[in-house]
């Protein structure tokens, strides 16, 4: 009997949500518990194991659009076009998210709430490296959740109503952790939200193209890898973690939170 993959499309959306979830990770486990048990390096098994899971996303999204919505070219539909367009919208979403990070710290250095060092230690290899790490980020999460999550939202509720679906699924996803460490994070959260919100609508903005939501979300893992690997802030002890953020982050605290405010004001243009 052949089988109606077509019917899936009219579930509802967490139906068919949760059909693409079990079908990676069916695809994907049994590639991923050998390396478990095969490698000892925790560092290496995570990067292989991540790596082949986005492959196995990328795969199962191309048979998806085939088999459930009947569409040739769903990276298409999703945004991600080998374009000039495109590629000028990346460059200016990198540029913005570099900018951002760089603002957010020379900001807080000049308010006396951290200090930036004058380390020049590998600093080149750091910023490539950096580079390299915001992109693969950017790329990897932009298709997964402004990419195929957006999309699947979008066919189901209005404008305004998937934007608020999406962002909170990508808190929550990054939030995945013991339950301490939830609460001892959890400013983190709400700046979450708001990247979330920002990253939905630059590409609204944008001809909905995945471009400007690669490049400002690349630009801002390269801009912090930059500053964290390369040890370039000291952070003072006399400043609450809840301005400079818990644990380092920028997002998870009030001055990184106020800069995302505007960082959303400046990707809608």
């Amino acid at each position: 009997m052949k089988l109606d993959f077509y019917r899936i499309s009219k579930y509802p959306v967490f139906t068919r949500l949760g059909i693409f979830i079990i079908a990676l990770l069916l695809s994907w486990l049994p590639l991923a518990i050998p390396i478990y048990f095969l490698i000892s390096d925790t560092n290496l098994v995570s990067i292989i194991t991540m790596g082949l899971l986005f492959i196995n996303f990328l795969v199962l999204v191309k048979i998806w659009g085939k088999l459930v919505y009947k569409e040739s070219k769903i990276f298409a539909k999703y945004g991600l076009k080998f374009n000039l367009t495109n590629g000028n919208y990346f460059i200016k979403g990198l540029s913005i998210g570099l900018i951002f990070t760089l603002s957010l710290f020379s900001l807080e250095n000049l308010l006396g709430l951290i200090e930036i060092q004058n380390n020049q230690t590998n600093l080149i290899k750091i910023i490539f490296e950096g580079f390299l790490t915001g992109i693969g980020v950017g790329i990897a999460e932009e298709i997964f959740f402004r990419g195929w999550l957006l999309n699947e939202l979008e066919k189901d509720y209005p404008e305004k109503i998937s934007l608020g679906i999406n962002a909170l699924i990508f808190a929550t996803l990054h939030f995945i952790k013991p339950l301490p460490e939830i609460i001892r994070t959890f400013p983190q959260f709400p700046g979450l939200i708001l990247l979330g919100i920002i990253l939905v609508s630059a590409k609204r903005k944008h001809r909905n193209l995945l471009g400007i939501a690669i490049g400002i979300h690349g630009g801002l893992v390269w801009g912090y890898y930059i500053f964290n690997v390369g040890n370039l802030v000291e952070y003072s002890p006399n400043i609450s973690p809840l301005i400079t953020g818990v644990d380092n982050n920028p997002l998870a605290g009030l001055m990184g939170i106020l800069l995302l405010l505007i960082l959303w004001f400046v990707s809608r243009k």
